[in-house]
């Protein structure tokens, strides 16, 4: 494990904040076995920096990753602290852009999990066939798959595709959702993951029954009943980081 690059520089509250919150989500995406090797990415914005954000160091595991060996970099690429570790074009490139232009991306999620990619490079994508896919019926958006995500460019196609959704199945490619806060992202993600795991399961069973219309309506109307105070995916996202600090604590230096 190398040794974290910011344990004895000096940060504001705020930063450090959301460094372990970062931190935290990585080491929960390990143990939900959505990482990939040492690919894919989650990003945040830091509170009251205007265009700074924190990113995964590349090269690192995500069961690896701290809160003081994230790196902080601006829109264009520059890193803002003394980190040793590289940030992988890949990541950097769309990440930027979704930060600089939706002034709500607070938090960008993106993943290569097996039930993502298999959704997303199946004709019709995601179907109304469960709980989880009626979440998202009418709110998700796509993007053809234009190979690795290095090209400035492609990010006009991404913002004119992505709309005013903040939920994505990138074709052939794997799941991207963005959220005001990171739990809001995590629960996104962690609701799109199970909706193409159970949506996989189904396909192998036989012809899958679709909800009709109304009742995804219906089921969408009343989510928020069942919500609990503190917004959108708090305590799902603290229950998660428990069940992380009992197998280790590392992420937090």
């Amino acid at each position: 494990m190398a040794t974290a690059a910011l344990r004895n520089s000096t940060v504001s509250p705020a930063e450090w904040e959301a460094r372990q919150q970062l931190a935290a989500c990585y080491r929960v995406f390990d143990m939900l076995g959505w990482s990939e090797m040492i690919y894919n990415h989650i990003t945040l914005k830091i509170p009251g920096e205007d265009g700074a954000f924190l990113i995964n160091p590349f090269g690192l595991h995500f069961s690896e990753v701290t809160a003081s060996s994230l790196v902080k970099i601006d829109i264009d690429g520059n890193k803002l602290d003394q980190n040793p570790y590289p940030v992988n074009l890949a990541g950097f490139t769309q990440h930027a852009l979704f930060h600089k232009n939706l002034p709500d991306a607070y938090c960008i999620m993106h993943t290569h999990t097996t039930a993502g990619m298999a959704v997303s490079a199946v004709e019709g994508g995601l179907q109304p066939t469960n709980f989880y896919a009626c979440n998202f019926i009418g709110q998700i958006a796509y993007h053809d798959f234009e190979g690795v995500t290095v090209r400035s460019e492609e990010g006009e196609r991404l913002i004119e595709h992505l709309g005013d959704k903040r939920v994505m199945l990138l074709r052939n490619h794997g799941i991207l959702v963005m959220g005001r806060t990171l739990p809001e992202a995590f629960i996104k993600h962690w609701s799109l993951q199970r909706a193409c795991e159970i949506q996989v399961a189904t396909a192998s069973m036989g012809t899958p029954i679709l909800i009709p219309d109304d009742v995804v309506k219906v089921h969408q109307r009343d989510l928020g009943k069942v919500s609990l105070p503190g917004g959108a995916g708090k305590a799902d996202f603290e229950a998660m980081v428990r069940l992380v600090d009992k197998r280790d604590t590392s992420w937090r230096q």
